[in-house]
């Protein structure tokens, strides 16, 4: 009898705030005096295009199945991927 094990998610998406906060302590340190603004639309578009290839490339561009593993709905998935020119 063979036993269909699941692989269990080991945790690295953790690593993703630690880099955001990494990557933002750098951002300020280039400032070099400069006023950041409108940082959180930055950081928003800087993460979104990668997001967005990636989840398409695991789901083969099944826009259904890379909607409900982002957890937003189909029509907003379409807009974001015209918006980032993926479509």
């Amino acid at each position: 009898m063979t036993q269909n094990k699941k692989k269990k998610f080991n945790g690295e998406g953790r690593q993703l705030g630690h880099q955001v906060s990494k990557s933002m302590r750098k951002y300020f340190k280039e400032l070099d005096g400069e006023k950041p603004t409108d940082i959180y639309n930055m950081v928003l578009k800087e993460v979104e295009l990668p997001l967005l290839e990636i989840v398409m490339r695991e789901c083969n561009d099944n826009q259904s199945k890379a909607s409900k593993i982002l957890g937003i709905n189909r029509g907003t998935l379409r807009t974001k991927l015209k918006e980032h020119k993926l479509l």
